[in-house]
């Protein structure tokens, strides 16, 4: 059980179409007997393994497949309008780029509490943790202790409701 827990959070934290959530409350309810830390501990770890495939790419440590490279066009799009070179846009995303890097720190309270509670999106701040210079002891340490403490609660959460019916 452990096996197929680490594999579904590894999964999804490759796949965001995959719902840990869904699988961890999935699996709590139908086999109640079933230790919350355990789960807690398999999903932060496929988690935090399946993300820092994310966070090594940002950084540039990991070289993207080819079909993943955007080609150059010759005719502009929409979202080149707002997001291309020039844009306000895209200045401010150069800014933020510019603080991240300047404040590597601030990413590992963010990374953290994105870990925690979800907002921003776990994804989204692995990836801004790799493009921050984050270290990788450091983004492992928050992701590893905020998904375990989320994940243990998810997971004693079914025991929790039927122990208060």
């Amino acid at each position: 059980m452990v096996g197929l827990t680490f594999g579904v959070a590894f999964g999804s934290a490759i796949v965001p179409l995959i719902s840990i959530e869904m699988f961890v409350l999935g699996l709590c309810a139908r086999w109640p007997d079933t230790s919350f830390w355990i789960v807690g501990l398999s999903v932060a770890v496929g988690q935090v393994l399946g993300k820092l495939l994310y966070f090594y790419a940002a950084r540039g440590d990991i070289r993207l497949p080819k079909f993943l490279h955007r080609k150059p066009s010759d005719k502009p799009s929409k979202l080149r309008r707002w997001f291309g070179p020039g844009t306000r846009m895209h200045r401010w995303g150069d800014w933020i780029h510019v603080k991240c890097k300047a404040h590597p720190n601030w990413m590992a309270g963010t990374h953290g509490v994105s870990a925690l509670v979800g907002v921003p999106p776990f994804m989204a701040t692995s990836v801004l943790a790799g493009l921050a210079g984050m270290s990788t002891l450091m983004f492992v340490a928050t992701g590893m202790v905020g998904r375990f403490a989320r994940f243990s609660f998810l997971a004693a959460s079914p025991a929790m409701v039927m122990a208060w019916l």
